[in-house]
């Protein structure tokens, strides 16, 4: 089995190409490659398959040739991962099965659609967030709240008044199961400039990860509903690296670095 290791903003992911969706992909392979100590080690995998090839989003085919089937560190299927969509689309302009420019990518969230030159950063369009109220988490000891965002994914993005990089996120933070019955991304994030944020998050699944795409999405609505907007271009800083996340009326855009670093053969 061919692989390649990609990240953004250190989001990083094993990419398994396999154009007529061949591979049998069970949890327990898939939490293996994404060991860090005795697999390759990511926070998830991107499955590359035509989208005709790929019965559960084959409606899609007419908008998106390929179907990114996202598997979450611990073999869970995800709906959307926004770095991963960009490095995804990173892959197979590289690779030549895609041609620079914009196209679509499927998703279990639907078609994005991203927008890439032969080197340079990767935008993606990331749909409208929808707000869907507050609710609560709790980390360290403390209680924090947030809003629930839904990006495709669920996100509880909290604008808290301690400092993110004090926290322990070590392990799984309290969550509503009533209201994320089916888990949820956890973003914690400190303002620190105008339309500037440092963000840490928890992602269902995989656990803290140094960077998150919706999650970045996430925060920014957040810190622009605190600060009483609805649109505009914000920074969100990650342990990886930064991000830009811009706001407009009806949609919301994800742009930053999206790098392959390594191939080779998986032994199994």
């Amino acid at each position: 089995m061919r692989f390649v290791k990609g990240h953004g903003t250190e989001n990083d992911f094993v990419i398994l190409p396999d154009p007529e969706g061949e591979l049998e992909l069970p949890t327990t392979l898939v939490a293996a490659m994404c060991d860090r100590r005795a697999g390759i080690g990511a926070d998830g995998v991107l499955h590359v398959v035509r989208t005709k090839h790929s019965p559960e989003v084959a409606d899609l085919a007419d908008d998106a040739e390929w179907f990114m089937d996202y598997r979450n560190a611990d073999g869970s299927l995800g709906e959307m991962c926004g770095n991963g969509t960009r490095v995804f689309a990173r892959y197979l302009v590289d690779t030549g099965l895609a041609l620079p420019g914009e196209f679509g990518v499927a998703t279990r969230a639907g078609v994005k659609r991203v927008r890439l030159a032969e080197t340079g950063d990767v935008s993606v369009d990331m749909g409208r967030p929808q707000v869907l109220g507050r609710s609560h988490t709790s980390v360290s000891g403390h209680e924090y709240e947030g809003l629930h965002v839904d990006m495709g994914n669920p996100h509880l993005a909290c604008v808290i008044g301690d400092p993110v990089a004090q926290l322990d996120l070590g392990r799984q933070p309290a969550f509503d199961p009533e209201r994320f019955p089916s888990g949820v991304n956890i973003e914690l994030l400190n303002p620190v400039g105008p339309r500037r944020v440092v963000m840490r998050v928890f992602e269902r699944g995989s656990g803290e990860t140094r960077s998150c795409g919706t999650g970045a999405v996430a925060s920014a609505v957040a810190a622009a509903h605190q600060a009483g907007e609805s649109t505009g271009t914000w920074a969100v800083e990650v342990r990886g690296g930064t991000v830009t996340v811009t706001l407009d009326e009806h949609t919301s855009h994800l742009a930053g670095p999206a790098v392959l670093v390594a191939s080779g053969e998986l032994n199994l």
